[in-house]
């Protein structure tokens, strides 16, 4: 095979728009990945799966005369959503789709990884094939499990997130944060259930569960900065089963965003603070659960976004667009707090958002996508980069 082209591009793309897998069950996927990569010029190739990591893949380009090791990831499970686009490619496995356009994103990885298989790159470039990042924490999993040793170890790492908001191609980015970090919030509270005739003999937890839930809001309003951007929702409560009966039990279920690791854990003492002192007002038990697992806040690198911006702003041919964070999470946000680099948008023009049933990306998107990342790499490793 000789560089893939756009129509080859889109073909791939809407064959593995049809075989989505969630999280760690990523099994066709990852054959279908590794076909296409096969059939790909070898000479500067090495590829390498994992039985801990059994649906993962790492390529490597070997470079010419490498100075460094430069990483590119892409993540390529699906979501839970039953597929409503009524495409002729559409989803083939019941209850299951591309719903955030990771389908995109592993089409423009071959893409830019086809490119490379035919021009040997300077640097070493380092293709991470990732399982699990819409849960289960495919990134922090590859990196506890020591995927990333020897020449299997970026000094960089860049990865993109498809963007329905933006124009078919456009690149998104800024310095600092782009994506927010999030945290599970899992709070039980036990107290003494009752009559209601009788609520001196009782500890309530739904009156606890509702002091908590009002006294968790002055968390954002009084202890964070207003420069600064923090959230906790509490999106569910569950307590007590009949009118009459005072409940002994109470759980809530919520989420932290924050723009920082620092801002994340600020909020988390706080929270278990607000805990704290419900416990001992009310005469209950209060557990706080915090559960963040590899979704820390994508912080880019200043030194290397500022070099990546100033790539994309200064091309003619990239429609380059400086975006606002957003508070939604990615996993790529540990990867980042563990090697330097830089997450971009890339935008794909559709009227439904993303996670959304009828998320239809415009496939225009695939080969600018391609263009501006080889260029941008191509740029990055070039001597006159240096100066």
């Amino acid at each position: 095979m000789t560089q893939l082209n756009e129509d080859q591009l889109i073909k791939i793309r809407r064959h593995l728009h049809q075989i989505p897998e969630l999280a760690l069950q990523e099994t066709e996927t990852h054959a279908y990945l590794m076909q296409v990569i096969s059939e790909m010029n070898q000479q500067y190739l090495e590829v390498r799966e994992f039985d801990e990591l059994p649906t993962a893949i790492m390529v490597l380009v070997h470079g010419e005369n490498p100075r460094r090791t430069i990483g590119y990831r892409t993540d390529i499970d699906a979501l839970p959503v039953t597929e409503q686009t009524g495409l002729s490619y559409q989803s083939t496995h019941p209850g299951v789709m591309h719903a955030c356009g990771h389908d995109i994103h592993m089409t423009v990885a071959l893409g830019v990884l086809s490119y490379f298989s035919e021009h040997q790159p300077t640097d070493n470039l380092l293709f991470f094939f990732q399982p699990a990042e819409e849960s289960e924490a495919g990134g922090k999993r590859a990196y506890e499990l020591g995927l990333f040793k020897d020449k299997w170890c970026p000094d960089e790492f860049y990865g993109l997130h498809d963007n329905p908001e933006l124009p078919a191609g456009a690149i998104g980015c800024r310095m600092g944060t782009l994506f927010a970090g999030t945290t599970e919030v899992n709070i039980d509270i036990e107290g003494k259930g009752g009559h209601a005739a009788f609520p001196q003999d009782a500890k309530d937890a739904v009156v606890a569960a509702a002091n908590l839930i009002v006294q968790v809001q002055t968390i954002i309003s009084r202890s964070i900065d207003p420069i600064d951007s923090g959230v906790i929702t509490l999106g569910k409560i569950e307590a007590g089963t009949i009118r009459n009966v005072i409940a002994g039990h109470a759980r809530i279920e919520g989420t932290i965003r924050g723009l920082t690791q620092d801002m994340i854990l600020l909020i988390d003492r706080r929270l278990q603070e607000v805990c704290n002192g419900i416990q001992a007002s009310f005469g209950v038990k209060v557990k706080l659960g915090l559960n963040q697992g590899g979704y820390w806040p994508v912080e880019n690198n200043p030194e290397l976004t500022k070099r990546f911006i100033k790539y994309m702003h200064d091309t003619p041919t990239v429609n380059f667009v400086e975006t606002k964070p957003a508070m939604t999470g990615e996993d790529f946000g540990y990867l980042l707090a563990k090697f330097p680099g830089t997450m971009f948008w890339l935008g794909v023009d559709d009227d439904s958002q993303l996670h959304s049933a009828t998320l239809t990306p415009n496939e225009a998107a695939i080969q600018r996508g391609v263009d501006a990342i080889t260029g941008f790499l191509e740029y990055r490793m070039s001597a006159k980069e240096e100066q």
